[in-house]
């Protein structure tokens, strides 16, 4: 069975739209790797699997217009403003479906993005925009087809396109916690698309205080990085590391082990920014107000023993971890000795997520 027999098996070449016009809109959320995903083989298949919880406050809502015509074009606005770096890799992104999706070619699409958080500043703003895209695309087809697909196959193949766009957006496409890759311990797990992870109560109680140091676009792009660790001299003992991390992970999350939680969070983010620093050339997204945060969320976890770590996504920004049930100590730390390092003193008080919602939906039949 070839992908496109398995992702997508009741695609049809072609097919007589039964709708000329429409509109669909989705909110999807952004998500935070556990177990770190960094190098890629072509294809947009990850070296090593991945381990995310999906974020509730931190999403992006894209709404999508299209209409019918003999000749397609995309127009891309970011806020209400043409944005023509991220337009141009949507406009590639959509000529990419166009294998899975031979109707894109027929039709004009106005696609419009907005985020809740800052856009490139190491939260993964393209995971929720390219699976927002994709979740819009997947209801366009059952708008044009006519024909509904049962939700697990429609949210299957939103993950699978997803990752084309951005490898961490096919862990956005679903809710709580997110297993991106094979894992052999993992029957249903694959390197094509992201799968939840049911199970594990533990992880609905888990807090995301995001501590924005600088929201900035970063000096190096992640599709960068990726490449870079193709001649990194640690990659291979890293991605069978990673690997490795993602059992210990289940096994710790399952056994509610909280301390050995923190450890292993902050040891992955530790190292997926050692990968960058001995990449050739090497190069360094932390700033010095990071390194003042991971101090003293050490030292406080050391005083208190509240379980609350760090984690970092390919930026400067750090991500505060922790139960809800200890939230009123935490929060408390976070006005007291850690605003200071944020800039202007911001941050987002965030949680686990339930996954994508579909906002809006029209066609000209209706």
């Amino acid at each position: 069975m070839n992908l496109i027999e398995e992702f997508f098996p009741t695609r049809h070449a072609a097919f007589k739209p039964v709708v000329k016009q429409g509109s669909v809109g989705w909110r999807c959320p952004s998500n935070i790797a556990l177990i770190k995903y960094w190098g890629k083989y072509p294809g947009q298949l990850p070296c090593n699997p991945s381990i995310s919880l999906t974020l509730n406050s931190a999403y992006t809502e894209t709404q999508v217009s299209y209409e019918w015509t003999t000749q397609g074009r995309v127009v891309f606005l970011f806020d209400g403003e043409v944005n023509d770096p991220f337009g141009k890799r949507v406009e590639r992104f959509i000529e990419k479906l166009s294998q899975y999706f031979p109707f894109l070619s027929h039709l004009n699409l106005e696609i419009s993005s907005t985020n809740s958080f800052p856009h490139s500043a190491g939260i993964a703003s393209s995971a929720s925009a390219m699976g927002a895209l994709s979740l819009c695309i997947c209801s366009i087809e059952e708008q044009l087809s006519g024909q509904k697909i049962f939700e697990e196959a429609f949210f299957r193949k939103a993950a699978f396109i997803a990752r084309l766009g951005s490898g961490s957006a096919t862990r956005s496409i679903y809710g709580g916690l997110v297993l991106w890759g094979k894992l052999h311990e993992v029957h249903s797990s694959s390197d094509f698309c992201g799968i939840e992870l049911i199970g594990y109560p533990f992880v609905a109680s888990l807090c995301d205080a995001i501590l924005f140091v600088n929201s900035s676009e970063k000096a190096i792009s992640s599709t960068t990085g990726h490449a870079l660790m193709n001649d990194n001299p640690y990659a291979t003992i890293r991605f069978e590391q990673g690997r490795r991390h993602c059992v210990d992970l289940l096994k710790l999350l399952k056994d509610e082990d909280l301390m050995g939680f923190c450890d292993l969070i902050e040891s992955e983010a530790l190292t997926l920014h050692g990968m960058m620093m001995t990449s050739n050339p090497g190069y360094m997204l932390l700033m010095p107000e990071t390194i003042e945060i991971i101090t003293k969320v050490r030292s406080f976890r050391a005083e208190s023993n509240v379980p609350v770590c760090f984690t970092l996504d390919a930026g400067p920004n750090v991500h505060l971890l922790y139960p809800e049930a200890y939230k009123e100590q935490v929060v408390r730390f976070i006005h007291s000795d850690l605003l200071k390092y944020c800039e202007d003193g911001k941050w987002l008080d965030d949680k686990v997520g339930i996954g994508p919602v579909l906002l809006n939906e029209t066609n000209d039949n209706e």
